[in-house]
């Protein structure tokens, strides 16, 4: 198949409850349709994934952001300064997102990435797509679709070819508090985020 036929068939496998992998601009990642519990629960055991983790959702566009979570004028500034780009946003859920997928907390991690196949996938199965790394919980992500294919074997339902940009995890920045804090080091700094809310 070339791109294009991997994308589509992974776009069709993911509307049926399916489990795909997909080269982002950080890690290899796995892909369920957001609100799909049985696709939910299948992630969960082929990454043998602790039960207390969420999984982060993954956007085809910023301005899509607002349909799943609060933003105000300082979140939406970090938006517009990092988005599409390497760091995930923790906000406040929108009732649109299942309880199951913050697990009760209210809080859902956001993704944007600067991949155009990616965000065509995401655009093309119509719903925003909870993504982890594909790893087994615990060991390191796969940084190319072979290694997928290595880790996984025939557990996942569709692989779309290629490699990583950057093999480095995102910035996690918490904005769902009164200050923004970072819960994980990654390409984005604190300082960056709080410049770009300055408006510098």
């Amino acid at each position: 198949m070339n791109k294009e036929e991997e994308i589509r068939f992974a776009s069709q496998a993911l509307l049926n409850h399916g489990v795909v992998a997909f080269p982002t601009d950080t890690v290899m990642g796995l892909g369920v349709v957001f609100d799909d519990e049985i696709a939910y629960n299948k992630l969960n055991v082929i990454k043998r994934r602790p039960a207390t983790k969420p999984y982060s959702m993954m956007l085809a566009c910023k301005e899509d952001i607002s349909k799943y979570a609060y933003v105000n004028n300082d979140i939406s500034k970090a938006i517009d300064a990092f988005l599409p780009g390497p760091i995930t946003f923790l906000l406040k859920a929108k009732p649109c997102v299942p309880g199951y997928v913050t697990h009760n907390t209210g809080i859902i991690g956001i993704r944007v990435v600067p991949i155009k196949e990616v965000c065509y996938l995401i655009e093309l199965t119509g719903k925003p797509l909870l993504v982890p790394s594909a790893n087994i919980s615990g060991e390191p992500p796969a940084l190319n679709s072979n290694e997928v294919k290595n880790i996984f074997g025939d557990s996942l339902d569709a692989v779309i070819s290629g490699e990583v940009q950057i093999g480095q995890a995102t910035t996690v920045a918490d904005f769902s508090q009164e200050h923004v804090k970072i819960l994980r080091e990654g390409p984005i700094s604190l300082t960056q985020i709080e410049n770009a809310i300055k408006g510098e």
